[in-house]
């Protein structure tokens, strides 16, 4: 029965493999709309109501332990949240593919004559 479980972590942690080379560009991080109002007088953006600048897109993110923002032309939302997209699909496939190789390395361990 070991020897069948065996099999079938490895079958699930090849195809994850598989499934993590399919993904595409990455990109950490979280993507928000800016709105801005800007110092000069008589703009519609103080008018009442105001009609603010923008909307400006932004990716923030953490990296290496450093904060960054980057803002992203509209024409390039779509791919963005594709990438934003990605990086989130491979964080829960890596998280899948620990789980199993941890079963695995015990089922081996178990499975090893002792000495």
């Amino acid at each position: 029965m070991d020897t069948r479980r065996e099999a079938t972590l490895q079958r699930q942690i090849e195809k994850l493999k598989r499934d993590l080379t399919a993904l595409g560009d990455l990109r950490p991080g979280s993507l928000s709309t800016q709105f801005n109002v800007c110092g000069s007088p008589g703009c519609k953006c103080k008018a009442d109501p105001p009609v603010k600048h923008g909307p400006y897109y932004q990716v923030s993110y953490t990296r290496k332990g450093k904060s960054s923002t980057k803002f992203v032309k509209k024409e390039d939302l779509p791919t963005v949240r594709k990438q934003l997209k990605n990086y989130e699909r491979m964080k829960l496939l890596m998280e899948k593919w620990i789980d199993l190789a941890m079963e695995l390395s015990i089922l081996r361990l178990a499975k090893k004559p002792t000495e």
